[in-house]
Parts: C-alpha cells; structure tokens; sequence
C-alpha cells in the first residue's frame, strides 16, 4: 500500500492521465484505431532526446562546463546570475526538466554552505523560472514545443521567431530579478571542486544528440535516428536506458488517446472548441495552470489552428502554480531535501514570483504577439 501511496504521489500526472483515459474510454470504447491516436514520432524523439542527454550527464559533461564557469573566488551576486544562466541556455537544448536536474544540484553544492539559507533558496526559485522561460525557445527545449512543433509542422525560423521575442524578455526579467534577489552585501564564494568529463562518451553523446536535432528539424527520419540510438545504448551503455523517464513518455500515450476520445466526445468537443475559438492563447495558458502545460498542448491542439496562441499559451502558461510546469516540481523535490531547506518561505517566494511574471508576460504577449 506504501507503494501504491509513493508511486501515485510522485507520478501523480501520469496517474490523473491514466484515470482520464479510463473514463474517455466508457465514451470511445478501445479499438485498434487507439494506435492511430498516438503520435508515435513524437514518443521516439522523447525517448531519443532523453537517452542521449542522460548519456551526457553521466559522462560528467554538464558538470563540467558548469565547474569552469564557476571555479575560483567571485561575488554572491555573480555566482548567483551564473547559476541561474546555466539552466536558461541549457534548457534550449536539454528540456528544463533536465536543466533543474543537473544545475539544481550544482546550485546547492556550491551556495549550500552559506550561513544564510535565503540565497540558496532564492537561486533554485529563479533557476525553476529560468529553466521554464528559457526551454520555450526551440522545438526540443520542452516537451509541449516538441509536440506542437511535430503536430502543426511550421516553419522552423518562423517557430523560433514567434518565441523569440518572449525569450530575449524573459532573459531580462530573470536577469534583473536575480541581481536583486542575490547580490548580498559583498559576500564572496569560492568553488574548487575538479570535475571530469569522459571525453570519448561525451564526444559520442554529442554526435547523437546532433543527429537527434536533425531528425526533429525533418532533416533525417526519425526511425532512423532511434535505430541508431537504440542500437548504440544496447552496444555501449545498457544502463542508460535506466535513466529514461518513461512514465512521462507513458503519460503522452495516456493523453494522446484521452485528447482523441474526447474530440469524440460532441458536447465537450463544442465546449472546448468554443474556448479555444474565442482566446487559444487564455484558454491553453489557464488550462495550463491546472493539469499542467504538457497535458494542455495535447489535449488543446485538435481544437485549434492557431498554433502560435497555442504555443505561447502553454510555454507562458508554464508559470503560475506549482504544477503548472513538471519542472517546477523536480526543482521543489530537490530544494526540500536540502539540509536547512526553507519549504514554505520557498513556496511563497516562488507563487509571487511565477505570477508575477505570468502577469508581465500575458500582457506583453497579448499587447505586441498576438
């Protein structure tokens, strides 16, 4: 029953998706036509991008390049912008879950030991916003681009167009928050520690991961790229496919066939499609707040051609509450267990700050993007 307790608590969306497609189902009885609802090239990406990614975190790579940021004696504030950049950029390439994962950790080794806990806590809070804003500028920062980006099939420079001028925004607002969140009274923070990359893995991660880019931007076919990874992790690393978050790819299988259930479904079919007829971008970013943006982008897409309302609305509607985005909750997880945490002040802090930049970046969406 303990188990039972832990599994639903810490994969409580895959779970919410699963009793969804349960009930859609008494509605749209299963048939095979349920494999035509997946999209299972979107599935074979995740499932690509994460392995790679993993690889690279495990041969110490992102570490790595965070340590050579980082090493000597620099301000509180410096050190503090530092830590916050590194998920920004990296979530543009890595997805902000895996962002949080790797520099969240970072962040805590190296500010854990300061007498005043309120910087830490103020790095992990702006590290989460900084992950969540700065993954919506390509198609594999996060996963609701990579749908979106596959289902709608836009143009490349006018996808990353339309996100750009939010991106370069929010790298303002994070980076103005954070100098006066963290700038401190002079204090300064010295950071040592050696950290060391397997060249070969690392080099070997990286040539996948380019050929993972290329299969998103259509440049090669996608079961191409998953042979190749497939077969690479069973031949050089078995235990990466350990690492691989299946739940979530699970939960996209879940949310495919519930999104398609519902679509068959006339009385919800109208209701949502009145929403999203009237503000896409409102609808999918409020949705967003309350089964989270991955959830939303899928179940919304059928009901909308707007594709840009409806990016925005979910990459937007990543802030907000807590569960707005899954990443907002890795970081969470991770601060809680951190000697001296400070939960609630933490949980405060991060609700005013995520509204209030859910609020600047709402209306500057709306006054200049749509």
């Amino acid at each position: 029953m303990t188990k039972i307790k832990n599994f639903i608590k810490n994969e409580a969306v895959l779970c919410i998706a699963a009793a969804c497609t349960v009930i859609s189902a008494f509605f749209s009885p299963p048939s095979l036509d349920y494999f035509g609802y997946i999209d299972w090239r979107v599935l074979s990406l995740l499932f690509c991008l994460m392995a790679v990614v993993a690889g690279l975190k495990k041969c110490g790579f992102f570490s790595s390049v965070g340590a050579k940021m980082l090493k000597g004696q620099k301000s509180l504030g410096f050190v503090s912008l530092l830590l916050v950049w590194l998920p920004f950029f990296a979530s543009m390439l890595i997805t902000n879950d895996v962002s949080l994962i790797v520099f969240v950790p970072f962040a805590v080794m190296i500010l854990g030991n300061l007498k005043e806990k309120k910087y830490l806590m103020r790095v992990v809070v702006m590290q989460t916003i900084a992950a969540n804003l700065g993954s919506m500028a390509t198609p594999v920062g996060n996963p609701q681009n990579l749908f979106i980006y596959s289902a709608f099939e836009p143009d490349s420079l006018e996808f990353i167009m339309t996100l750009l001028p939010v991106v370069v925004a929010s790298f303002v607002l994070v980076t103005v928050t954070t100098y006066f969140l963290c700038k401190g009274d002079g204090q300064q923070v010295t950071f040592d520690d050696e950290t060391h990359c397997n060249k070969l893995s690392g080099w070997l991660y990286f040539l996948l991961f380019v050929l993972c880019l290329l299969a998103v931007f259509r440049v090669v076919h996608y079961l191409i790229i998953l042979g190749v990874v497939t077969f690479f992790l069973i031949a050089y690393d078995r235990r990466i496919l350990l690492d691989i978050d299946y739940f979530l790819l699970l939960t996209f299988v879940c949310f495919f066939i519930f999104a398609e259930n519902i679509g068959n479904i006339h009385q919800v079919s109208q209701f949502l499609g009145n929403l999203m007829s009237i503000s896409p971008f409102f609808t999918s970013a409020g949705a967003s707040q309350i089964i989270s943006n991955v959830p939303s982008a899928v179940l919304l897409a059928g009901f909308t051609d707007n594709w840009r309302a409806l990016l925005l609305g979910t990459d937007i509607g990543g802030l907000g509450t807590v569960v707005a985005s899954l990443a907002s909750l890795i970081s969470l997880k991770l601060y809680i267990k951190t000697e001296g945490a400070q939960t609630g002040k933490y949980f405060v802090l991060f609700t005013i700050l995520n509204f209030l930049f859910l609020a600047i970046l709402c209306v500057g969406a709306v006054l200049f993007l749509l």
